[in-house]
């Protein structure tokens, strides 16, 4: 089964911290539970501050839904606030190899 991230590296909004953001994603954690396909979310901070937020899907279409579904059903989020969208860069990847 393939397993698809949705990998997105961002800094938190002035005057917030990363522990701010992630607080502000209490609401995003229920959404992401209820999405088909969701398997596992990860939020990792860099030693330069920058915050990388994984989330794990079944498939790139459970992916897509779900990543859409953060600015449209999920637009009204504190998450949104919490976030410096300029330093925003968000991607989708297949994992090729998972080592246990």
């Amino acid at each position: 089964m393939p397993e698809i991230l949705e990998v997105t590296s961002l800094r938190p909004a002035p005057g917030r911290t990363p522990e701010d953001f992630v607080a502000a994603n209490a609401d995003i954690n229920e959404y992401l539970k209820r999405r088909p396909g969701f398997q596992w979310r990860r939020i990792v901070l860099r030693d330069d501050d920058t915050i990388l937020d994984i989330v794990a899907y079944d498939s790139i279409e459970h992916a897509r839904a779900g990543a859409g579904g953060i600015t449209g059903e999920m637009g009204d989020s504190p998450v949104h606030a919490a976030i410096d969208h300029s330093t925003v860069d968000w991607q989708m990847t297949t994992v090729l190899q998972h080592i246990e």
